[in-house]
């Protein structure tokens, strides 16, 4: 009676020989090539911790800034940047902390730095304080109208299109570009100061539109649409981008 190996076919004897030599090649790899520290976690988290220990502190933190600097960071708490590390804006300030009088922490005065985080982007939150560098007191540091501790603008935007300058655009091009915001938005005089706390409110029925677009609609010249059948059971931002509302 012939053995299994020999009543298995010769390309099917190589693959097994194939694959036996690789298990034995990796075991012994494994076992007596590879290094013990590459394979063991503790001595990978032992030696990250003596790399990282040997590294020099460069940042002191917040809490060592209110041992000198007590009224600023108070300023800074009651203010909008009172979120962010003093060091964010000033960089590492552990050996200004070990002698103060001779190494300063640098301080940002031109108007590279500020729209970092500041210049429009439209994928930061609605309501974060966003400029055009190019237009906005052009060639003017920032802190000469802005306290960096502090950075309430000496005037709050009169104009939407301050810090909602996409809408703005949109709405150029729109059919509702000769109304005001206020025409569908109520804006708190707050929301100016704290526009991310106080929000302005929002139409919230279809009864709100029909106002101008109903049949019953006394306004001249707005598309007219029976609301008991237009659109069904929709509201109508679910078919209309207030901003720019062609039919979709």
């Amino acid at each position: 009676m012939k053995k299994p190996l020999q009543n298995m076919p010769e390309s099917a004897l190589r693959l097994v020989t194939v694959f036996a030599v690789f298990i034995v090649g990796t075991i012994v790899v494994v076992k007596f090539v590879i290094p013990p520290r590459f394979k063991d976690t503790k001595i990978q988290w032992a030696d990250t911790v003596k790399t990282e220990v040997a590294k020099p502190v460069r940042y002191a933190g917040a809490v060592a800034c209110t041992e000198c600097h007590d009224e600023i960071v108070a300023e800074k708490k009651r203010g909008y940047h009172r979120d962010l590390s003093c060091e964010t804006c000033h960089g590492p300030a552990m050996a200004h902390t070990e002698d103060p009088d001779n190494i300063k922490p640098s301080a940002p005065r031109d108007r590279k730095f500020c729209p970092v985080c500041h210049t429009f982007n439209p994928s930061r939150p609605r309501g974060f304080p966003m400029i055009n560098p190019v237009a906005h007191n052009p060639m003017q540091a920032c802190f000469t109208c802005h306290n960096p501790h502090d950075p309430k603008p000496p005037t709050v935007p009169r104009e939407c299109s301050a810090c909602h300058g996409e809408i703005a655009r949109t709405l150029s091009v729109s059919h509702h570009v000769q109304l005001k915001c206020t025409t569908c938005h109520d804006v708190p005089s707050r929301h100016r100061v704290s526009p991310r706390v106080v929000k302005p409110t929002k139409p919230s029925s279809r009864d709100f539109c029909g106002k101008c677009h109903g049949q019953e609609s006394p306004y001249k010249g707005s598309p007219k649409i029976d609301l008991a059948t237009h659109g069904e059971k929709y509201v109508c931002w679910q078919c209309h981008y207030p901003h720019l509302p062609e039919a979709e």
